[in-house]
C-alpha cells in the first residue's frame, strides 16, 4: 500500500521559503501572486494491507519523525 503525506507549515507560522518563490515569481512578470506557502510530500511503500492500520501507523510516524506538529499540519492520503 502507498501512503503520501502532505506536510505544510500552519498558518501563521512565517514561510520564508513560499515568501522567496512569491518574490521570484513576480521578478519573472508573474504579477498578482500575494501569496505562497510551501510544503512537502513524503510517499512511503508500506506491507500493510489493511487501511486502517496503514493510516494510523502513518500517523504514528508523523508525529515522531515526519512532521514538527508544533509548527506542521500533515494529511495522508492512502493508495
Amino acid at each position: 500500500m502507498k501512503a503520501r503525506v502532505h506536510v505544510m507549515l500552519k498558518n501563521g507560522v512565517l514561510d520564508p521559503q513560499g515568501e522567496a518563490v512569491r518574490h521570484a515569481l513576480g521578478s519573472l512578470g508573474f504579477d498578482g501572486v500575494e501569496s505562497v506557502r510551501q510544503g512537502k510530500v513524503i510517499e512511503l511503500e508500506l506491507a500493510e494491507t489493511d487501511a486502517a492500520k496503514a493510516e494510523e501507523s502513518v500517523k504514528a510516524m508523523c508525529e515522531k519523525l515526519l512532521a514538527n506538529t508544533v509548527i506542521e499540519s500533515y494529511a495522508v492520503e492512502l493508495d
